[in-house]
C-alpha cells in the first residue's frame, strides 16, 4: 500500500503532537494500525513516543490509544465459564508494575479461586532486577507457562486459577512499540506505560482488575507523585473499558518477604500458602485478596482463613498439576552460597530494595536480555528485615548461585544496601500507601 492511499500522515500527526495538539480518534487508530503494518517507520514511532513522553496526552486520546492497541489483535472471552448454579463465573485479575521479592501472584491466585471467582492471570518473565512470575514458576519440575486458550478456559473451569504466558495475539502492536519504546529513551511516558499495561489486561477479557502499582527504589517508579499518576491513568482507561478497576499503591523501598530468587521465591509462596510466611507478604496477599474479591461481587470472604485452613494450598496443589508441574517436588538448590553479615549492633531501618533486586540479578536469577536463561536456584535470602535488632557479624543475607565468581559483582551492589540505626530508631515503613478507586 502506498503512501497516497493512507488517510493520514505520520509526520501530521508528529507535528501535532510535537506542538502540543490533541490527536483525533481516527488519527489514534490509523496511527496504531499503520505502525502495526509497517506504514509508519520506527524513526517515525519513536519522534512521536517522545513527543508524547514531553507532552503527554489526554484522558480520551490515552482511552483511545489503548482502545487501538486492544483492536490490532484478539480479545479473549471468558463469558462461557459457569458456577454450579450455571450462571456465568466471574473473572478477577491483578497486575503488579514489578518489584524485588514480588511472589504475591503466586498464592494470590489459588487464594482467590478459593471463593469461586475465577484468575486469568498472564504473566511474563523478569527482565533486569524485577523478577518475573514464569521465571519463579518455571523452577517447579514439569510445570509449562505456554497453554492454549482452550486449555486456559479448560483449567479455569476445573480449578479456577491460571497463571501463564500471553499468547502472541493479545495486543501484537503493544509488542512492536515496547521494543520501539526500550531503544528510545520513552519507556518511562505515563500514556504509554498505562495504554501498555492496559490493553494486554483489558484484552484478556478480565471481569475486574485490581492494579498494584510500586512505589520506592526497587520500583519502576521512584517517586509517588509519578506512580499515582500512572495509578489513576490506569484505573481510568479500565472503567472507560468498562473494567471494574482499583489500585493500591504499595512499598518497594524494601524487598517483599525473606527472598528475592526464582526456586526460592516459590518456596516462600508455599509457606505462605500453609500458613505462615513473612508476614509482609501475607498482608500484601490478603489485601489484593480482598481487593479482587469485592471487585468481582464477594464481600463475605475471608482470605486469611483460607490460607490458615489449607483451602488455597488444595487449589495450589491443582493450578500446578494441571500445568504439568509436581508441586510436592524438590526445588532446585544453589551450588555455593556466601554470606553477608550486620556490620554493627542495633537496629536494620534500612534494607535497599534496587541494591538486592540487581544482586539476585547479578547472582543469576535475572536476565540483561530477553533470550537470556536464569539460574533457578540463584539469589538472596534476607535474614532480617527492616525494624529487627541487629548484632556486628550475625548473617543478613545470604547469596545463592551456580557461578561463584558472581559473588564478587552481586556484593559491590550491596555495599550500601544496609543501614543499621541505633538501638530503639524505627523504620519508616508503610506497605499500602494508598487506595484508587
Amino acid at each position: 500500500m502506498t503512501q497516497a492511499t493512507e488517510a493520514f500522515d505520520a509526520v501530521d500527526i508528529i507535528r501535532t503532537k510535537r506542538d502540543r495538539g490533541v490527536l483525533s480518534p481516527e488519527q489514534i487508530d490509523w496511527t496504531i494500525d499503520a505502525y502495526t503494518r509497517g506504514v509508519i517507520a520506527d524513526e517515525q514511532m519513536a519522534a512521536l513516543n517522545m513527543a508524547i513522553l514531553l507532552n503527554g496526552m489526554d484522558r480520551a486520546e490515552i482511552s483511545r490509544w489503548t482502545a487501538a492497541m486492544i483492536a490490532s489483535g484478539e480479545r479473549m472471552d471468558f463469558g462461557g465459564l459457569r458456577r454450579p448454579d450455571g450462571g456465568v463465573k466471574a473473572t478477577s485479575d491483578k497486575h503488579s508494575t514489578g518489584g524485588v521479592g514480588d511472589k504475591i501472584t503466586l498464592p494470590l491466585a489459588p487464594l482467590v479461586a478459593v471463593f469461586g471467582v475465577a484468575v486469568p492471570q498472564l504473566s511474563g518473565r523478569g527482565l533486569g532486577h524485577t523478577g518475573g512470575t514464569l521465571d519463579k514458576l518455571e523452577s517447579i519440575p514439569g510445570w509449562r507457562a505456554a497453554l492454549s486458550n482452550d486449555e486456559m478456559m479448560a483449567q479455569l473451569q476445573d480449578v479456577g486459577a491460571v497463571i501463564c504466558a500471553a499468547g502472541a495475539g493479545l495486543a501484537p502492536a503493544d509488542k512492536k512499540l515496547y521494543a520501539l519504546r526500550d531503544v528510545t529513551g520513552t519507556v518511562e511516558a505515563i500514556p504509554l506505560i498505562a495504554s501498555s499495561i492496559m490493553s494486554k489486561k483489558i484484552a484478556e477479557g478480565t471481569g475486574s482488575l485490581v492494579l498494584d502499582v510500586k512505589v520506592g527504589s526497587g520500583a519502576f517508579m521512584k517517586d509517588e507523585a509519578r506512580a499515582r499518576e500512572l495509578a489513576e491513568t490506569m484505573v481510568a482507561l479500565g472503567k472507560d473499558a468498562g473494567v471494574n478497576t482499583v489500585a493500591l499503591l504499595t512499598n518497594m523501598s524494601t524487598p517483599l518477604g525473606l527472598t528475592a530468587g526464582n526456586a526460592i521465591e516459590v518456596e516462600e509462596s508455599v509457606e505462605v500458602l500453609a500458613g505462615g510466611g513473612p508476614e509482609d507478604v501475607v498482608e500484601l496477599t490478603v489485601r489484593l485478596a480482598e481487593e479482587m474479591l469485592a471487585c468481582a461481587g464477594v464481600h463475605d470472604a475471608d482470605p486469611r482463613a483460607a490460607l490458615k485452613d489449607g483451602r488455597a494450598m488444595d487449589v495450589w496443589n491443582r493450578m500446578i498439576e494441571a500445568q504439568g508441574g509436581d508441586p510436592r517436588a524438590k526445588l532446585p538448590v544453589a551450588k555455593e552460597s556466601e554470606v553477608i553479615y550486620a556490620p554493627a549492633d542495633g537496629v536494620l531501618v534500612g534494607l535497599d530494595a534496587l541494591a538486592v533486586g540487581v544482586a539476585a540479578w547479578r547472582l543469576g536469577a535475572g536476565r540483561a536480555r530477553k533470550e537470556d536463561a536464569v539460574q533457578a536456584g540463584a539469589g538472596i535470602r534476607m535474614h532480617a528485615k527492616p525494624g529487627a535488632t541487629v548484632r556486628a557479624g550475625e548473617p543478613l543475607m545470604t547469596l545463592l548461585t551456580d557461578t561463584p565468581e558472581k559473588f564478587a559483582r552481586a556484593k559491590e551492589s550491596l555495599e550500601h544496601a544496609v543501614t543499621v540505626a541505633p538501638e530503639g530508631s524505627r523504620p519508616a515503613q508503610q506497605l499500602i500507601i494508598d487506595r484508587i478507586a
